[in-house]
């Protein structure tokens, strides 16, 4: 794998510990935004992973991959400009 593959594997590891802690804000505080922050970058996650091990992944389901997680992201946003 050269630098670039292990570059990705580490800003996946980071958007997985992301999602993770999104998790934790749904779960704990009761936050629904947080499910649409751990559902985006789960997404993120699984984008990257088709590209990082070459995974023969049809580009439109890839972009309705990425597509889907923008309007997660979107979601979450408008949630937490609704919060008190």
């Amino acid at each position: 794998m050269d630098i670039s593959g292990v570059i990705q594997l580490i800003a996946s590891s980071a958007e997985a510990f992301v999602a993770l802690t999104a998790v934790r804000i749904a779960v704990q505080k009761k936050k629904a935004y947080g499910w649409f922050i751990a559902l985006t970058f789960t997404l993120f996650v699984l984008f990257n992973c088709t590209r990082i091990f070459s995974l023969a992944v049809p580009e439109e389901l890839d972009a309705l991959v990425f597509l889907a997680a923008g309007a997660s992201m979107l979601w979450a946003m408008l949630l937490i400009r609704k919060d008190p």
